[in-house]
């Protein structure tokens, strides 16, 4: 692949309107967004492999908003191929990473249309091993051989809610550069949400993504990733760094840095500036803003826990963030016993019993796997009893001041 420059708070996001799938929509707004980065697509030469990682969460349709829009894709990859690139389009969905798994992601998720426009989908379901000393906290760590084909990687990811991580975008998608049976290893590994997110932006830096390009034209709130409800948005975003196209994607939702953890991580690493505001913008993010978007639950407040230097205040702290942090609750009536949860879960912290799922509190990691793929968005992301009234009454005083 070719060296690119670190990512810089000066990444600018440019934000185009798109309001729907249409072909002509799509390419007017694709070309409009662009624009401002004809320098990165100059790096595009003749016969280059050009990997569009998207995001093939799971075997879903399109309106269901979950995965990259295929129209999207295909868009973008006429504009490739018109430069003379080889196309590969390919990511590593939750589950078995082998031919028969990932050829229905692609038939459900409507990839496979694209193939006929001369785009390869990848069928090498090999795995190789990185070695990274300068990550911060990973140093080594399995991937997605297809990827050593690439000469450069773009980045199509979706716009969603996400129940630990607050919001998927361009720093999460690259998560799936990792194998999708080995991805609940990397939650046991990384149990602490500061240290998973420093685990993403470490994968963001490995491999680089010359462009990333988020479809926010349907995006998803509520239960996400996968279980959530389509939500239209309205626009397509695009930056040469994730983190800076993620501070804006999450302007847009109503979040700041301090809601996603990828995004604090990206701040304390110098990626991003202190807020949206100071995004340079090419065009406007403002008529995009959803003030009523459906985000998750957000984690517990660090401001218990703020002075290190008293340790009955570190104690207090410590007890209240655990109190109040988010949690997968299990809704019986919803739950078939199906195990899936139990099978995916990377602390084995889930049981089946008398035909429903149980979770073991002291064993759960707060990874929120089986949210996602729960089948029958039967776990949902909650705020404990105690957490729910400290909003609550944070809320009203905040409603009184106003």
């Amino acid at each position: 692949m070719i060296s690119l420059p670190a990512f810089t708070p000066k990444d600018p996001v440019c934000a185009v309107a798109c309001a729907d799938y249409q072909e002509e929509g799509l390419k007017a707004a694709l070309s409009l967004l662009l624009r401002p980065f004809d320098k990165t697509l100059a790096l595009i030469k003749q016969g280059m492999t050009v990997v569009i990682k998207a995001n093939l969460v799971s075997a879903m349709k399109p309106e269901e908003a979950a995965t990259t829009h295929p129209l999207l894709i295909k868009t973008l990859c006429e504009l490739l191929l018109d430069m003379g690139a080889t196309v590969l389009l390919g990511d590593s969905p939750g589950g078995l990473y082998n031919a028969a798994f990932v050829e229905r992601v692609y038939r459900v998720s409507g990839m496979t249309e694209i193939e006929r426009e001369g785009v390869s989908l990848n069928r090498d379901f090999g795995q190789k091993e990185a070695l990274y000393p300068e990550g911060k906290v990973l140093k080594s760590f399995s991937y997605t051989s297809y990827l050593d084909k690439a000469d450069l990687i773009i980045n199509v990811c979706k716009l969603k809610s996400h129940g630990m991580m607050a919001m998927s975008c361009a720093a999460k998608n690259m998560f799936g550069v990792i194998p999708g049976v080995i991805k609940p290893e990397y939650h046991y590994r990384f149990p602490k949400h500061e240290d998973f997110a420093d685990m993403i932006l470490d994968l963001d830096d490995y491999f680089h993504p010359v462009l990333c390009i988020a479809d926010a034209v349907v995006g998803m709130e509520g239960n996400g990733p996968t279980a959530g409800t389509p939500r239209q948005i309205g626009c397509l975003l695009a930056s040469t760094s994730p983190h800076c196209l993620d501070l804006a994607a999450a302007a847009i939702l109503g979040l700041k840095k301090e809601n996603v953890p990828t995004l604090e991580a990206a701040y304390r690493r110098g990626y991003i500036p202190e807020d949206a505001e100071k995004l340079g913008v090419v065009g406007d993010l403002a008529p995009f803003f959803l003030s009523d978007f459906q985000n998750m639950p957000l984690q517990a407040s660090v401001e218990f826990a703020q002075s290190r230097k008293n340790p009955l205040l570190r104690f207090f702290g410590t007890l209240a963030a655990k109190i109040l942090r988010t949690r997968p609750v299990l809704h019986k009536k919803l739950c078939v016993g199906c195990g899936v949860c139990a099978n995916i879960c990377p602390a084995k912290a889930i049981i089946i019993e008398n035909g429903k799922a149980k979770i073991e509190r002291g064993l759960c990691i707060r990874c929120f796997c089986c949210q996602e793929f729960c089948p029958k968005s039967a776990m949902k992301v909650e705020r404990t009893v105690i957490a729910r009234l400290f909003h609550h009454e944070k809320k009203a005083k905040k409603h009184k001041k106003d």
